[in-house]
């Protein structure tokens, strides 16, 4: 897994094109931004897991949303993810090397599928944490300075992404917006002109969490 670099490095000064609506891109490279990003203020604004699936269920029941469609599919897959996910031996290990409280700002949207597959899991962390991670979610299309200071590949608005900030709020690393080995199946379908989603679901399935619960070892390694 990689894991994103300051966006203030002077290596991560590299624009490009955004896209709109996507949260399948991926890798976690970050590009500078022109002015400071005041990590507490987002993170103060977040909203709590039980914040966001408020918001989830409001925007599902209005049937106002222009992605009505995704969103029936994604509640019931993050919520059966949320109920039977369980941490493994080195992630435990993980958050109890952990010296200090850590702070995850999450970048999210509802209609997101691989959000679905990621943020149970981020939850399920932070919740059996002790308080060693603190874990909030704030929305891409209301934050887009700071979705622009966390590019993925230097030029798209990919999410879910992890912001993983010090006691002090201080950037430390980011994750997302999904596994590497997600992201060479979805370059390779698109490679050949194909439509990634079930294929990129159905291998989330087969994977059962494990390269999101690796990947999350890797990046709580940052902090520790």
């Amino acid at each position: 897994m990689a894991i994103g670099r300051s966006p203030y490095s002077p290596n991560n000064n590299v624009w490009g094109v955004l896209k709109k609506n996507d949260c399948m891109q991926t890798s976690l490279e970050m590009t500078t931004t022109s002015k400071q990003i005041d990590y507490k203020q987002y993170y103060n604004q977040g909203y709590t897991w039980e914040e966001y699936l408020q918001r989830f269920d409001n925007e599902m029941q209005s049937g106002d949303s222009p992605f009505s469609k995704y969103l029936p599919q994604n509640w019931r897959r993050q919520s059966r993810l949320a109920k039977k996910t369980e941490l493994n031996d080195d992630l435990r290990s993980m958050i109890a090397k952990l010296q200090e409280p850590v702070n995850w700002l999450v970048i999210t949207e509802h209609w997101c599928g691989d959000a679905s597959q990621i943020n149970p899991i981020l939850h399920k962390v932070a919740q059996e944490s002790d308080g060693k991670i603190n874990l909030r979610f704030v929305y891409r299309d209301e934050n887009e300075a700071l979705i622009d200071a966390h590019l993925t590949d230097g030029r798209s608005r990919s999410i879910p992404i992890v912001l993983q900030l010090d006691s002090n709020y201080a950037f430390l690393a980011s994750y997302g917006p999904r596994p590497e080995e997600a992201q060479q199946l979805v370059k390779s379908i698109l490679a050949e002109g194909g439509n990634y989603n079930l294929p990129l679901h159905s291998w989330y399935a087969k994977n059962k969490q494990a390269s999101i619960k690796r990947d999350l070892v890797s990046l709580l390694e940052r902090a520790s």
